[in-house]
């Protein structure tokens, strides 16, 4: 059995609905569910209904960045 230890501060284990997101990242809700499907974003489902670490999606957005910047030489 795998132990899971809960973040210390709470904004790092806060868990987002896929709206929550939509408003995070300012884009459509749609724009999320396609990503969330196509695995583009990293997300987790709950009774069926899409759901997102902040933690996670911080990172994303962070990797994203970093990947938009490629050296043109």
């Amino acid at each position: 059995m795998a132990i899971i230890t809960m973040p210390t501060s709470t904004s790092e284990g806060e868990i987002l609905t896929l709206k929550q997101v939509a408003e995070f990242l300012k884009v459509t809700e749609r724009t999320i569910y396609r990503l969330a499907a196509a695995k583009k974003i990293p997300a987790f489902k709950v009774g069926g209904t899409w759901r997102f670490s902040k933690a996670e999606i911080t990172e994303w957005i962070q990797q994203q960045s970093k990947g938009g910047k490629a050296d043109k030489t």
